[in-house]
């Protein structure tokens, strides 16, 4: 690891290091993926990373490549005292509750799949009351955390593989390639097949149409 790497790892520590400091010990990150798409589930992941662990090249989910993200997501769950839960809420409830609601679901239910129930929370850029546990509200967290940054990454992989898999299932529509979002060929796709049963029917301009 060169100096350039580890001074922006060391960066990354900030907030942990801050936490440590406070006496907390099982600080855990938390971030979502797959707020914004037309389809498909929102995940969210919670990451408890120890103190002396580092993962290089680790960053945003957005700004790694789809093998970087692969990569760095096997590297974080084979890692000796690294403790994670992913969740996910569904289409259905996503239109039932609205994605905010349903995005808090999700991020408590990977905090509820933790081994070891922490004392302190970074979350990017949501508010999040879970049991009575401190909760820290970081703008842009998973480019300022290690530990959000790692969840960023379990989530997103997760999502990603997920939406491959309905992919083969309703190829139509193109999940592999847009993972849900509305590009031009996914709403070209829905003006011409309609909504599949992964699709958030509240979500314009799903909601303009005829349900599936």
């Amino acid at each position: 690891m060169d100096r350039k790497e580890q001074s922006r790892l060391r960066r990354l520590l900030a907030y942990e290091r801050q936490a440590w400091s406070e006496g907390f010990i099982q600080v855990a990150g938390v971030d979502e993926a797959g707020r914004g798409p037309l389809a498909g589930p929102v995940f969210a992941a919670a990451c408890h990373i120890p103190k002396g662990v580092l993962f290089t090249g680790i960053d945003d989910s957005k700004q790694l490549t789809p093998q970087a993200r692969e990569d760095l997501f096997a590297r974080i769950v084979d890692t000796i005292g690294v403790v994670y839960g992913i969740a996910s809420v569904s289409p259905e409830t996503i239109d039932q509750v609205n994605i905010y609601q349903a995005t808090l679901l999700a991020m408590k239910g990977a905090i509820d799949l933790l081994a070891t129930e922490p004392d302190c929370l970074l979350v990017d850029g949501m508010p999040l009351k879970y049991k009575e546990i401190p909760a820290f509200k970081i703008i842009r967290g998973d480019a300022k955390s290690q530990s959000i940054a790692a969840a960023s990454i379990l989530a997103k992989v997760s999502r990603d593989r997920l939406m491959d898999t309905y992919d083969a299932m309703w190829p139509q529509y193109g999940f592999k390639r847009h993972k849900g979002y509305g590009t031009p060929e996914h709403l070209k796709a829905i003006a011409t097949h309609g909504p599949c049963p992964i699709h958030r029917l509240t979500f314009a301009p799903l909601k303009t149409l005829a349900t599936y």
